[in-house]
């Protein structure tokens, strides 16, 4: 873990901690919520702006920020305070800082897909050695069907293609405006262990295409996640597969050497991660606080300020033990 990779992995973090607090800074001044300071890390003051309102802070440990709001943890009903605001603008607010690292993951895909390009139907390489070459498919192919199945983009590819099991197919393609079918089984590909006709895409610089794939590369990310909770609740995943932010920085280092494309998908999936993480119903994070509320909103007054305090306390002194597990297992890992 050199230098380099340390910085790399201060500088993601940190743009992913201003984009977070940022969302909860604009949605409470939108709310006209008084921010009484918005920081960024913790620990002692390095330096610090006042502005009309709010105090500006960079502190010294990069490992988290907050967006301070008056009332926020105070039995205060006054003008500018968090409590005065209606329940919705409240939800708002909370949601914010996830909503913005949601955002901040779609961008980041997007300029992945505009930098290398948005997969088309149109065949880039047909590698030797495969079924599509031995069958006869070219360069410059654009595949229209797939067993009967119309192809309008890669990803309709992608779905058709079955990588986990030996099949047949039917491709029919366009060569220069002549329709040609082409009939070919998948053959196993043992380095990248799975089934392929082998076949690559051309790739095309598209602004609105890119943007559709951020989207969309942001879902299939977010199913990923949610099927990774879902083992680890039912117990079909361990406490030990988790990482924090020391194994992060592990991943940063093996993932510096792929170039600046790697390094945004990354920052996108742990940007992503983060709005998840900070969305589940875990005291201290604010799904939490949406659920209180929520709880409000149903039984018609608020949750006494000291039950709900003590609920985050708790909850927080947990998430601590459970970071200082995570940092255990990757220092072993890194070990």
């Amino acid at each position: 873990m050199n230098f380099f990779t340390i910085a790399v992995s201060i500088l993601i973090f940190g743009f992913l901690i201003v984009i977070h607090e940022f969302g909860h800074f604009i949605a409470a001044r939108m709310s006209k919520v008084k921010v009484l300071e918005f920081a960024i890390g913790m620990g002692p003051v390095v330096f610090s702006k006042q502005g009309s309102e709010t105090l500006f802070t960079l502190r010294a440990l990069p490992i988290g920020g907050f967006c301070k709001m008056q009332g926020e943890d105070q039995d205060d009903y006054s003008e500018g305070s968090y409590n005065s605001k209606s329940k919705l603008s409240r939800i708002l607010i909370l949601s914010a800082g996830a909503i913005m690292n949601i955002i901040g993951c779609i961008i980041l895909l997007s300029a992945v897909f505009f930098i290398l390009g948005v997969p088309t139907s149109t065949i880039d390489e047909v590698q030797e050695g495969y079924p599509a070459f031995e069958s006869g498919m070219m360069t410059g192919d654009e595949i229209l069907s797939i067993n009967g199945e119309n192809v309008e983009s890669w990803d309709d590819v992608n779905l058709i293609l079955d990588d986990s099991v030996e099949s047949e197919y039917s491709l029919v393609v366009d060569r220069q405006g002549d329709r040609m079918r082409f009939e070919l089984t998948s053959a196993f590909d043992s380095e990248l262990d799975r089934y392929r006709i082998g076949i690559t895409p051309a790739r095309e610089k598209d602004l609105l295409g890119a943007l559709a794939g951020g989207v969309s590369q942001s879902y299939l990310y977010a199913k990923l996640m949610f099927s990774a909770i879902g083992a680890l609740i039912s117990g079909n995943a361990s406490t030990g597969d988790l990482i924090g932010p020391i194994g992060i920085v592990g991943v940063v280092g093996e993932t510096v050497q792929y170039g600046a494309v790697a390094l945004l998908n990354l920052a996108a999936i742990i940007s992503l991660n983060l709005a998840i993480f900070n969305l589940l119903p875990i005291p201290a994070l604010d799904g939490s606080r949406i659920i209180f509320v929520l709880i409000e909103w149903i039984k018609g007054s608020p949750v006494d300020p000291e039950k709900e305090g003590m609920v985050h306390l708790i909850g927080f002194i947990l998430l601590m033990a459970l970071a200082v597990f995570i940092a255990y297992n990757d220092i072993l890992r890194l070990n």
